[in-house]
């Protein structure tokens, strides 16, 4: 949770924020289906709104807002909304620039963890729980609880072998050394926008293409 001059965002984990969402919306349709002649509906629901806002669920005062403006566009109730929303706009939009800030700065000690893994044995680990605790005190989260994703493979299964004379000899290669780390954001789900977006690591490198690449089956085992 963070709070900011007494207006607190709670973004929350996605299913509570979405019940929550939905909560506030099915009441402004509830309220709308009542009497949409009521002149004191725009100003009870702009109260509602507000009254989340100032409980730290920005999310869906913001939403409640928004239906507000679209719904009784010319409403002092509406007008006042769209006033507030530019205010409530800048908090979201500061805390999820900082939880993705928070993202990036965890996944950047699991990626220093695992090249200090890897330059030590050889490979990278089958799991992250493996870097715990020479290389990490604890394997980080997202900043609202999930995993990230992790998988180690072998790039190349089959390698070739140098030989002086003769035919050129192979053998299988075991060694983990490529890795997928993955947040799907806090869908869990690939694409999306905002803390929804996803964010992979290959190899040690941002992967900066809009799909993510086939990722490999799990490996044989030794």
């Amino acid at each position: 949770m963070s709070t900011r001059h007494g207006q607190g965002l709670h973004l929350g984990g996605p299913w509570q924020t979405g019940a929550r969402i939905a909560l506030a919306l099915g009441l402004l349709l509830a309220l709308g289906g009542c009497s949409s002649e009521d002149p004191r509906l725009p100003a009870n629901l702009y109260e509602e709104a507000r009254k989340l806002n100032l409980e730290g669920r920005s999310l869906e005062a913001r939403a409640m807002m928004r239906q507000l403006a679209e719904r009784y566009p010319d409403s002092e109730a509406a007008q006042q909304a769209k006033r507030d929303l530019y205010l409530i706009e800048a908090f979201v939009n500061r805390d999820m620039a900082d939880r993705q800030k928070q993202v990036r700065a965890a996944m950047k000690r699991l990626t220093d963890a695992l090249i200090r893994y890897k330059a030590k044995k050889g490979e990278y680990p089958l799991s992250t729980g493996d870097l715990v605790p020479e290389y990490l005190d604890q394997v980080p989260e997202t900043p609202w609880g999930h995993p990230f994703l992790y998988r180690a493979y072998v790039t190349r299964p089959i390698e070739d072998l140098p030989t002086k004379r003769g035919p050129a000899r192979q053998r299988f290669n075991t060694k983990l050394d490529g890795y997928y780390l993955a947040c799907l954001g806090t869908d869990l789900l690939p694409g999306g926008e905002g803390l929804a977006a996803d964010t992979l690591i290959k190899d040690g490198a941002l992967w900066g293409e809009p799909s993510f690449p086939a990722v490999p089956q799990p490996q044989p085992l030794r």
